[in-house]
């Protein structure tokens, strides 16, 4: 490759508003997590981590690392094909009836991973509806973006949360068009809620299909956690519902669940779907593992509310700021780049604690954050003593505090 291409992709990295990402090697322990092993250290022991999606620690379950275990001395440790080409393994059918069931569905569909899910799913139920106009979430992630951009779909943008725009958006539209309303039910960096029951609504006002992405809600709301919508009570409200077993479930791929003519559909024309290779029958195995727990114990789900509950009740008496208190995400607000990541190396040099600096394009420039995730793993005096080391680095640095008497 000649120097001038090597020049643009230089401009490309330099020029980026988020800056080179670094990317730290850990080993999670397993049977310890959050406990966890820095790759370049023999300390096999170094840090506590508190920005990982294994919200409720099923990574590490017993149940669920049996159930790989057996999966992989019987199966091995690849699918093999495709789903199509000799790829479908019977845990595959298992975990796709048991979600379809998680959700009240009469079917569901398992993609690779999340981000596949939305790519493939959007593309066809949005593309293959004639003259479909979609309206999406302003804040809706990068996996929707591209799967309503290769949909080739008329879109409307509507603010985020903001139902009546969306109703604005929707009266204005043509009434005899397809229409699906796209959301999701929490938002991974601001970790607030959508307004389902009002969404819900309005699609049943306009006629509009819905999608609803519960990726950080399974596994951690609802009844035998199914989702924010399950906990409303209005899941059957929502067409499609898309899921994760990476977050929650502690695994990795992602899956819809939804109407039999719709899931058949995606079925047959999804190309992230059709083609590649299956999930690991073990991962498989695993995921059904976790799901069939989470169905049955509310343990999880309890300790992770009130870990997170007891950070931000922390966080508010030390008046560091954060954005919602609506969920178990606690996105601790720096707005400032350098900042930011200079917070996450004193955490983790000095006390231990692996905490990611979050910036652009995940976050917008001047947005900033410390996504904190504290976890169904964490102890009540681990939450403490993130929150005093968090305080310790935050009056170091000068960050700027809430005003006396400012309560979330």
């Amino acid at each position: 490759m000649t120097t001038q291409y090597l020049d643009l992709f230089s401009r490309l990295i330099e020029g980026s508003d988020g800056g080179k990402r670094d990317f730290l090697e850990i080993g999670r322990l397993a049977g310890r997590f959050p406990a966890a092993s820095l790759c370049d250290s023999e300390d096999t022991d170094g840090i506590n981590v508190w920005c990982s999606n294994d919200y409720l620690g099923m990574g590490q379950h017993p149940a669920v690392l049996e159930a790989m275990k057996e999966a992989v001395d019987k199966y091995g440790a690849g699918a093999g094909g495709s789903r199509n080409i000799g790829g479908t393994n019977h845990y595959h059918v298992l975990l796709e009836k048991e979600l379809a069931a998680l959700h009240g569905k009469d079917d569901a569909l398992l993609f690779t991973s999340g981000f596949t899910a939305n790519d493939g799913a959007l593309s066809i139920i949005a593309g293959r509806m004639e003259g479909c106009v979609v309206f999406s979430d302003a804040l809706n992630h990068a996996s929707i973006i591209d799967g309503l951009r290769h949909s080739r779909a008329e879109k409307r943008i509507f603010r985020h949360n903001d139902t009546a725009h969306l109703e604005e958006l929707l009266a204005a539209a043509d009434p005899d068009v397809p229409k699906l309303i796209v959301a999701e039910s929490v938002y991974s960096m601001n970790g607030d809620i959508a307004p389902l029951p009002e969404i819900a609504d309005l699609a049943k006002r306009y006629g509009a299909m819905t999608y609803l992405d519960e990726v950080h809600a399974v596994g951690m709301y609802g009844p035998e956690g199914a989702g924010i919508a399950a906990r409303h009570g209005i899941a059957d409200d929502f067409t499609v519902i898309m899921g994760t077993l990476a977050k929650g479930f502690g695994t990795t791929g992602g899956y819809i669940a939804g109407p039999t003519e719709v899931i058949e559909a995606v079925r047959m024309f999804s190309r992230s779907f059709i083609f590649t290779t299956a999930l690991p029958p073990a991962v498989a195995a695993a995921a059904l593992a976790a799901v069939r727990h989470l169905r049955s114990s509310d343990a999880e789900r309890e300790q992770l509310w009130s870990n997170a509950q007891l950070m931000k009740g922390l966080l508010n008496e030390r008046r560091i700021p954060f954005i919602s208190d609506q969920t178990h995400i606690v996105s601790v607000l720096v707005r400032d780049e350098a900042l930011c990541k200079h917070m996450s190396a004193l955490l983790l040099d000095r006390h231990g604690i692996y905490v990611q600096a979050i910036n652009a394009p995940s976050v917008r420039v001047g947005e900033e954050i410390l996504r904190v995730a504290p976890g169904a793993v964490h102890t009540a005096d681990e939450v403490r003593g993130f929150v005093d080391a968090l305080d310790q680095v935050w009056e170091q640095l000068g960050a700027d505090r809430l005003p006396h008497g400012t309560i979330k």
